[in-house]
């Protein structure tokens, strides 16, 4: 059951990080697009989005991006694995 509500909790806060990402970043609402815009995506992503150094510079916004998926994925793992023991 614990293992469920930290997976949608996760899901819920990578779903308003991306949102605040896409709004930062087009200046949607008449916000203003600045560097801080995906901010919130950094400590979601963490460790994979370290990789990102390794890139080239095209595909580092994408990688920072989808690198909260990879732990999502892992945490849909961890309670498929353990949620029914």
């Amino acid at each position: 059951m614990i293992c469920k509500i930290v997976y949608w909790v996760f899901l819920v806060l990578y779903v308003v990080a991306l949102a605040l990402f896409i709004i930062g970043e087009f200046g949607l609402f008449n916000s203003p697009s600045g560097p801080l815009a995906g901010i919130f995506l950094v400590p979601l992503g963490l460790p994979w989005n370290l990789a990102a150094n390794f890139l080239p510079d095209w595909a580092k916004l994408w990688f920072g991006v989808a690198a909260p998926l990879i732990n999502l994925a892992i945490l849909r793992m961890i309670c498929q694995r353990f949620g029914r023991s």
